[in-house]
């Protein structure tokens, strides 16, 4: 093949030739390459991880093997979601070798979905079975004691988690016993292992506070935690449980069971423990402020017995005192008595200058009338006889100008006898036809028996 032919040709010649670890490596690399073109894989994610530079580094395996995949952080940037521990998903990959180490690995251009792993997905199954009988409520969650008595943790004595845990109570309150309750995290049996810690601890009573924890790991390691006999060990706890496991990223059942859960075994040992610094110095304030507090109550009852003791007098002192009061009382009410009838006279005679100073004053009004009604009466009689002289102008004028005047200076009108019209031209002067002629003194009806017109500029 052609491949088999380019891969000899990249090695020295000769049967005894020596060859460097890193040119075999690069030579089996680049076999590998031009041998497998790009390919679909599917499988389940184990060991995910996301370095600082963005690459993705995890395991993709089904139930005979596995492989370790690599997504560079240029094509990872791009997908279209974050594979999850557990989750089945198909990748598009090379075929590759990391050549430092001489691993193969997968590099991986494109990840899309297939489902979830066998694992997560019975997760989710036992979750939602859990959460439906109501072992997630938050209405059964239990508040942390402030100042536990004792603190238990469920673990493994050899767990990395354990170290962590005591070291963390050891700096924060050393003044408060741990009992550790051990059982395995892991393995077959560690679930039911577990629960039974938990019922023992509930059973002796010696610890105000449970913490159950373990260390980081992949999905398979953490199983323990997912099981249901622990989970209900937890939610039936009288005593409050806190839940440290994993990573901050991992969730498990017993962190949703639990009353409280904590991103890691050292986040729940400072969930558990009071700060013995904090303790120390709020006892501190606590006792400055007794201490102020006093003084301040003593300070007070001194100064209310001087206030008192001078209160303290002797009955005839008091007898003298008090009769002076009454005669100023009396006084008062004498002059108490008398003020109303003063403060009334003084109202009343201002109320009078008041209405003395608005009095209207009729004669000057009376006055002013009449004078007004002088002037109109003369202002109308001048009117009255200006409108006469006028109406008596204007009827000579109109008497002037009246046709009955016209007929007396020995004017005539004629008037068409048919129509009534006056007769103005002599051209409508036919004989037969009648006229009324109005003179001075009367009107004649007359009929023409001959006519003879003459035009004439006038008389």
């Amino acid at each position: 093949m052609n491949s088999d032919s380019s891969f000899s040709s990249s090695l020295p010649a000769g049967g005894d030739a020596v060859v460097p670890v890193s040119m075999l490596n690069r030579a089996i690399g680049t076999l590998l390459e031009r041998s497998f073109p790009l390919v679909w894989v599917s499988g389940e994610v184990s060991n995910f991880t996301r370095a600082a530079s963005g690459h993705w580094y995890f395991s993709i395996k089904d139930a005979q093997a596995q492989m370790r995949c690599v997504m560079f952080r240029g094509r990872a940037q791009h997908a279209e979601f974050t594979p999850r521990e557990g989750d089945r998903i198909e990748v598009r990959a090379l075929v590759t070798m990391y050549e430092p180490r001489g691993e193969l690995q997968l590099n991986v251009e494109a990840v899309r979905r297939t489902g979830q792993g066998r694992l997560y997905e019975a997760f989710l199954r036992l979750k939602a079975q859990l959460e439906s009988e109501g072992l997630f409520d938050a209405s059964r969650k239990r508040a942390l004691p402030a100042h536990p008595r004792a603190i238990g943790i469920v673990t493994s004595l050899q767990a990395a988690a354990l170290r962590d845990v005591l070291t963390t109570l050891t700096r924060r309150a050393p003044h408060v016993p741990v009992i550790v309750y051990p059982a395995p995290v892991q393995g077959v049996g560690a679930s039911a292992k577990l629960a039974s810690m938990v019922e023992a601890a509930n059973a002796r009573r010696e610890v105000d506070v449970l913490i159950v924890c373990r260390g980081g790991g992949s999905i398979e390691d953490l199983w323990a935690f997912n099981e249901e006999v622990l989970a209900r060990a937890i939610a039936a706890s009288e005593l409050p449980v806190v839940s440290g496991v994993g990573h901050e990223t991992d969730f498990t059942i017993a962190d949703f069971a639990a009353d409280l859960r904590a991103p890691t075994p050292t986040g729940a040992a400072e969930l558990v423990s009071p700060q013995r610094a904090l303790l120390l110095r709020d006892l501190g304030q606590r006792h400055e402020a007794l201490a102020r507090s006093f003084d301040r109550t003593m300070e007070r009852r001194a100064q209310q017995l001087d206030w008192l003791s001078r209160r303290l007098v002797s009955p005839a002192e008091r007898l003298a005192r008090q009769r002076t009061h009454l005669q100023q009382l009396g006084v008062r009410l004498a002059s108490a008595g008398a003020r109303p009838v003063r403060d009334a006279q003084a109202r009343f005679a201002l109320v009078q200058m008041r209405w003395q100073r608005w009095r209207p004053d009729t004669a000057t009004h009376r006055a002013t009338l009449q004078r007004l009604t002088q002037r109109l009466d003369d202002a109308l009689l001048r009117q009255h006889e200006r409108h006469t002289a006028r109406v008596a102008t204007l009827a000579a004028r109109l008497d002037v100008l009246s046709p009955q005047r016209t007929l007396e200076r020995g004017y005539a009108a004629l008037l068409d006898g048919q129509s009534g019209r006056a007769v103005r031209a002599p051209s409508a002067l036919k004989p037969g036809r009648r006229f009324t002629v109005h003179l001075a003194d009367g009107t004649a009806d007359i009929a023409l028996a001959d006519v003879q017109p003459r035009l004439t500029d006038g008389f």
